[in-house]
């Protein structure tokens, strides 16, 4: 399983099959189609879909990684991933990851920490959590 919830090499978030994911992995896949659909037939308003916070836009906007689809809500380009860590000495709001080498770094820790991909949309503030997993220490 990648430390990186987005796109290396030919594996891209949420695509991967489930031999290929970690113990402890939820993919949010069924959710998002859900509330994609429920949007699209009427029942829910752009403004409960397209809800981020400004920190998360912030994030997406200088922390994350381009997602390589267009947006599900308003079909711009500025689809990103953004990941943030909880664990042991984080912070209570917990970490925004930076870079693949920062994720190393907690992996490498002793302690566990849960790591939450959610994908934004910079344009219209869609957002939707993707992935949850476990980054365990390397053993």
């Amino acid at each position: 399983m990648p430390l990186w919830p987005v796109v290396f090499g030919a594996m891209k978030l949420g695509l991967a099959s489930a031999s290929q994911r970690g113990p402890g992995e939820i993919d949010y896949r069924l959710e998002r189609q859900r509330v994609l659909a429920e949007f699209r037939a009427g029942a829910l308003s752009s403004l409960r879909v397209c809800d981020a916070q400004d920190e998360l836009v912030r994030n997406a906007t200088h922390c994350g990684v381009a997602a390589g689809d267009p947006c599900p809500v308003c079909e711009a380009d500025k689809l990103v991933h953004v990941t943030y860590v909880f664990g042991a000495r984080l912070p209570a709001a917990g970490r925004c990851m930076t870079s693949l080498a920062e994720m190393q770094r907690l992996a490498r820790r002793k302690s566990s920490y849960s790591a939450y991909a959610v994908e934004v949309c910079v344009a219209c503030r869609w957002n939707h959590l993707v992935r949850s997993y476990l980054l365990n220490p390397l053993v």
